[in-house]
């Protein structure tokens, strides 16, 4: 199997701190993946790398079937590319409906008088019911966005992400601030989401990680130290060393 994203040699220094150190990694078409470590190994300055948001020193980060390089690209390109990335604290229009956060991140046409001309229609308004239904909202589609609870609302920015139709998910620590039952939902939806498409959840919270039952990558000083199932990972001496024993 061909990997849909390749992270090949890169490093990255700032102000003579190297926080990416000849790291490689790869990611396959339908794959979800948790990447974890302690403070300071990497797994931000990772995914802003892959989004483009950062540039690495050396290296290079191949996507698609093509191995297009990343690193030639802007962060609009790598978006549109099909690379979504969502951050901790959910980045929701809070004034706007579930509707019309979802439409409004609709992949419609994007030049600027497209974007004036564009009006919904039967078919994004099906498509905004889809997504909400998808990421748990069809109930909530007409409440505003800042009614939400903090789950839903991390619910609603993964919905958002998911109109745009990415290929791939960059997911930093969803877990955080959930109640109980919202975290069992987010488990099941990123497993859900993983069967059609990538997706790498950055998280510190173990027990989350466990219920993902997926494949671990642990970070430590800018490279990978280890890889594989959680319990395979966990009885890893060096990760113990360096992470779970603190």
């Amino acid at each position: 199997m061909t990997a849909l994203l390749e992270v090949s040699g890169v490093s990255k220094t700032f102000d003579g701190f190297r926080a990416i150190n000849n790291l490689s990694f790869e990611i396959g078409p339908a794959e979800l993946r948790a990447v974890i470590g302690p403070n300071g190994a990497g797994k931000t300055t990772f995914m802003d790398i892959v989004t483009g948001k950062t540039r690495p020193d050396s290296g290079d980060v191949l996507w698609g079937e093509n191995s297009v390089s990343l690193l030639k690209l802007s962060e609009a390109q790598i978006a549109r590319a099909g690379i979504g990335r969502k951050f901790q604290r959910p980045t929701v229009f809070e004034d706007q409906s579930v509707h019309d956060n979802l439409t409004m991140a609709l992949r419609a046409p994007r030049g600027p008088l497209a974007v004036l001309r564009w009006r919904p229609d039967a078919t994004s308004h099906a498509r905004v019911a889809e997504l909400a239904a998808e990421v748990g909202l069809a109930d909530h589609l007409h409440r505003k966005a800042g009614e939400l609870s903090h789950g839903q609302k991390q619910w609603l920015e993964i919905g958002m992400l998911l109109a745009q139709e990415p290929r791939l998910l960059l997911v930093d620590e969803p877990a955080a601030g959930m109640t109980v039952a919202e975290r069992e939902a987010t488990t099941a939806l990123l497993s859900r989401l993983a069967q059609t498409r990538a997706v790498v959840v950055v998280e510190h919270d173990m027990e989350f990680v466990r219920r993902l039952n997926c494949r671990v990558t642990v970070l430590h000083q800018g490279s990978v130290l280890a890889e594989g199932s959680l319990d395979h990972v966990s009885a890893n001496p060096d990760v113990i060393e360096v992470y779970l024993g603190r």
